[in-house]
């Protein structure tokens, strides 16, 4: 029994240790925004094996996984030391979701948790659920967390055992361990989720984006990227909150849409990644899509592609709940290269990256929803028009090259 122990053991230490070290390759081709990787950078099984294990062979002897990890998802990033760290959500078995953070040298693989979880402090009413967590390096200095913490509606009759209200939770840390958990964030809102703060401040004040819920799964009158300021986020109190990007019917937010990480400063204005929403006969499908604010009015968006930026293929289809691309983390490195870590399906979590000159080149250059399929097609016209009339393109199309190619 006792080599069978150990045995066990050395198989899943090896095991682990080439799924840890495995190179993360670009997929073969790309659309010319952004590229894909083959292996998620982070999955349960990314998850050290003393989390998973009682490695005590007198306590285990037959090496049963004690503490199950569900999935590894919605991760916050942020460059730190010179090494990438996502701030990963972690959903254990028991659904309950708690912060790890993973680090790489290089930011699309060798991802490898820190030895001990996230411990986040309670506030006076406690938190049932924490979860998908925004890092963002504030001008005041601290690193703050914003992350969504969700309670029993104490209102729901006790059938309802689903019933939740979800809020705005706050952290700061100035190391990445020590973290000071502030007073939840106030706003007119019922309900709040995928709430970001603004890098820098707005006239003064702290800036955040907000999704004004009704309700904790339907936005109900709700709905759309809000914006509002705060004077303090030691007490954070948003008074007025306006909608700046609604949700919008028959397009992939017009469920519900929200933000993700925090927006980058460009010199044309400021990039948002953002999560939409819309309903099918098959449930709710997540996808990404992106727009640009103005450089010193952030309430003005003055880009937005139609349709998705990225949205779920192939494997990334398939998991807890399926059909689903989301992310809340992103870093642009000081070279202008930019890491986009997303989840698909609430299982597991991935990178693509890009540019900052191809995102923007993205969102100022793509064509704008029309929102009517007679206005697609005169988009559509219009592309294709040009490239007929377009001579040096003709001439290439029609070179003897091209056409022995065909």
């Amino acid at each position: 029994m006792s080599g069978d122990f150990f045995n066990r053991l050395t198989v899943l230490e090896k095991k682990q240790e080439l799924l840890l070290s495995q190179s993360n390759q670009k997929a073969e081709t790309g659309n010319g925004i952004f590229d894909r990787y083959h292996h998620p950078v982070l999955t349960a099984q990314h998850a050290p094996l003393f989390w998973r294990y009682d490695l005590n062979k007198a306590t285990n002897p037959l090496l049963m996984e004690r503490f199950g990890i569900n999935g590894v998802l919605n991760a916050g990033a942020i460059k730190w030391n010179d090494k990438y760290l996502l701030i990963a959500r972690v959903e254990a078995s028991d659904r309950k979701s708690f912060f790890a953070v993973a680090e790489s040298p290089n930011g699309v693989d060798n991802f490898r948790f820190w030895d001990y979880p996230l411990t986040m402090p309670e506030t006076g009413n406690p938190d049932t659920n924490i979860y998908d967590m925004r890092v963002v390096l504030h001008e005041d200095g601290w690193i703050y967390g914003l992350f969504c913490t969700e309670r029993r509606d104490t209102q729901a009759p006790a059938s309802d055992q689903s019933a939740a209200i979800a809020q705005c939770g706050i952290a700061r840390t100035r190391d990445m361990v020590q973290w000071e958990r502030l007073p939840d964030l106030v706003t007119p809102s019922p309900q709040q989720r995928n709430v970001v703060l603004h890098p820098e401040f707005v006239d003064g004040k702290y800036a955040f984006y907000t999704r004004p819920q009704d309700g904790f799964i339907n936005a109900g009158s709700g709905g759309g990227i809000g914006f509002g300021l705060s004077n303090s986020m030691e007490n954070a109190v948003i008074d007025k909150e306006i909608v700046i990007d609604p949700k919008e019917y028959h397009t992939v937010y017009e469920a519900k849409n929200g933000l993700g990480p925090a927006p980058l400063k460009t010199k044309h204005g400021w990039l948002h990644l953002a999560h939409g929403v819309r309903n099918t006969a098959a449930g709710l499908r997540y996808v990404l899509y992106m727009f640009m604010t103005d450089l010193h009015d952030v309430t003005k968006v003055t880009y937005k592609p139609a349709g998705y930026f990225m949205a779920p293929e192939g494997d990334e289809r398939i998991g807890d709940v399926s059909n689903v691309l989301f992310s809340n983390g992103w870093i642009l490195d000081d070279n202008g290269f930019v890491y986009i870590y997303y989840a698909s399906s609430d299982t597991r979590l991935h990178v693509a990256t890009s540019t900052v000159d191809q995102l923007v080149d993205y969102v100022m250059n793509t064509p704008a929803d029309g929102f009517s399929s007679a206005e697609t097609v005169r988009t559509l016209n219009q592309v294709i028009e040009k490239n007929q009339s377009d001579t040096l393109l003709q001439a290439i199309l029609s070179s003897p090259a091209n056409k022995q190619s065909k």
